[in-house]
């Protein structure tokens, strides 16, 4: 007896909305095709998306079994959801735990095990570890008002690893520049984060390669940020 196999998200859309399942799929394929970025990372940004614009039906279950295709585990796009969530906010973060954890089940994946963090890093106290904040961006988060400057030392102390498993350097910075993307924060933050990619070793290609990327999102959304991006030229 021959089981047939399940439907793919594209498959499952064209089901609804043939016509619009056509302008869907040959813009995946047409930003799939772009070569600079990994596939990992591809993955990383429509999540990230996903996230920010509360799109957690079939997008969300395309993109992870897109990821998964590409060996990005749920181990990873986990510790995507917990890197984003001090930028995207902590609720639409946790939507995105919850339907992670949820498509887990539905794929018959395991749970990942998870390394809780040291004290120091989630501590406030007088115990708590150093902040990795530049002295730069911390002096302008306390002229603004010392209480969120303390909030931002304490998402950054939570965000300091770099060891198996987490997300590069090059990889946060994408990620962040995608966020501002989303919601429009094209000034100082979106610069921030341009500068921190370009710190992991992504290049100024590199870099217009994730707006090209992101245009899927909300074409509107990439043209504020192309003339952003530019201007920093």
């Amino acid at each position: 007896m021959t089981i047939a196999a399940a439907p793919t998200s594209l498959e499952r859309l064209a089901a609804l909305d043939p016509a619009f399942a056509q302008l869907a799929g040959a813009t995946a394929k047409f930003v799939r095709a772009i070569p600079e970025l990994t596939g990992r990372e591809k993955t990383f940004l429509c999540v990230t998306a996903d996230v920010c614009q509360g799109s957690l039906g079939l997008a969300f279950t395309a993109h992870v079994r897109a990821g998964l295709a590409a060996g990005v585990s749920t181990s990873d796009i986990r510790e995507l959801l917990r890197f984003v969530s001090y930028d995207c906010g902590y609720p639409a973060a946790t939507a995105g735990v919850e339907r992670i954890t949820e498509l887990e089940t539905e794929l018959g994946l395991p749970r990942p095990e998870v390394e809780l963090l040291a004290a120091e890093l989630v501590s406030t106290g007088p115990d708590a570890a150093p902040s990795p904040l530049p002295d730069a961006v911390r002096a302008r988060l306390s002229e603004l008002d010392p209480h969120f400057a303390a909030y931002f030392d304490l998402q950054s102390r939570m965000r300091t690893g770099h060891g198996p498993g987490t997300l590069t350097e090059r990889e946060r910075g994408l990620v962040s520049m995608s966020v501002d993307v989303h919601y429009q924060t094209l000034a100082d933050t979106f610069r921030i984060h341009v500068g921190r990619a370009q710190r992991g070793g992504a290049t100024a290609e590199d870099v217009r390669a994730a707006l090209r990327f992101l245009a899927q999102f909300g074409v509107t959304r990439a043209w504020h940020a192309w003339e952003a991006l530019n201007a920093m030229d």
